[in-house]
């Protein structure tokens, strides 16, 4: 297997269109007050949503599975344009000493016509599985995203 397939087997890429204008759909990541109202896969909560949202900011999130299992994500913002683009580490250690998911997520937002395409983009995953983990629960927490959207932010 040569190195181009190898990395896109391990490179997680989503693409969600949203009803709503890329101010809105870029808020619900830029505030806390969002954030803690949709991030996480099905039925979690984020007890934990620390935030500096600024290019060099960090941020310390906490999933809370509905077993009670935490799941903690951390990073740092390398980019934000606004309404346009956001990158961030995304570092998944879940309480161990070695972190199981060390990468960068791309977020790009395209509005067209009131609607915004939004395109996520994270790798270099470790392992394919790892990847395929992240499909499901990004998958989940981005229908979150879009309900939030409707009921929340329009």
């Amino acid at each position: 297997m040569d190195t181009t397939t190898a990395e896109r087997q391990r490179t997680l890429v989503i693409e969600r269109t949203f009803d709503a204008p890329a101010h809105l759909v870029f808020s619900a990541w830029a505030k806390p007050e969002h954030l803690v109202r949709w991030f996480g896969p099905n039925d979690f909560t984020l007890p934990t949503c620390e935030q500096d949202f600024r290019v060099g900011g960090k941020y310390n999130f906490c999933m809370q599975a509905p077993d009670g299992t935490d799941h903690w994500v951390r990073g740092e913002y390398h980019e934000i344009s606004e309404f346009d683009r956001l990158v961030f580490t995304w570092t998944r250690d879940d309480g161990q000493l070695t972190p199981w998911v060390d990468n960068i997520v791309t977020l790009m937002f395209e509005e067209q016509d009131g609607r915004t395409k939004m395109t996520l983009h994270q790798a270099l995953f470790a392992t394919e599985q790892f990847r395929n983990e992240h499909t499901g629960g990004w998958s989940e927490c981005l229908e979150r995203l879009t309900d939030f959207i409707k009921t929340q932010l329009n």
